[in-house]
This record gives C-alpha cells, sequence and structure tokens, in this order.
C-alpha cells in the first residue's frame, strides 16, 4: 500500500492554463519525487486593455510518500 501526500500550488502563465499547470509541475518536481497526478481546482485570468495578460490556476499535485 502506498500513502499519497497532496499540495496545493497557485502557478500563473502569459500563455495557456495548459503551461501555467506544466510550470506548477516543473516547479513541484524540484524538490518532490514520485508526483502521480495534478488537478486543477480553478482557473482564472487577467484581463488588460480587453485581451487576456496572464492564466492562473489553482493545482493539487499528488505525490507518493516514501
Amino acid at each position: 500500500m502506498s500513502v499519497l501526500k497532496v499540495l496545493e500550488i497557485l502557478a500563473s502563465s502569459p500563455e495557456s492554463w495548459e503551461d501555467a499547470a506544466q510550470k506548477a509541475v516543473t516547479e513541484a518536481s524540484k524538490s518532490l519525487r514520485g508526483i502521480q497526478s495534478v488537478n486543477i481546482q480553478n482557473m482564472s485570468a487577467v484581463v488588460k486593455d480587453n485581451k487576456i495578460s496572464e492564466y492562473r490556476v489553482n493545482c493539487k499535485i499528488s505525490f507518493e510518500v516514501e
């Protein structure tokens, strides 16, 4: 039986929500091993001059505890 832990991370990107999620996983992987999944809890965006300037995600990253 494995034990999983969940870490909540907020990330942003000027490109897309997918890129913001990838940045969250990339940053988490610098200090965590065994990442199993990422669950996007919430997505939002910053609008400037009637255009989206920043995409934001609230992620829950699951990883196995060794």
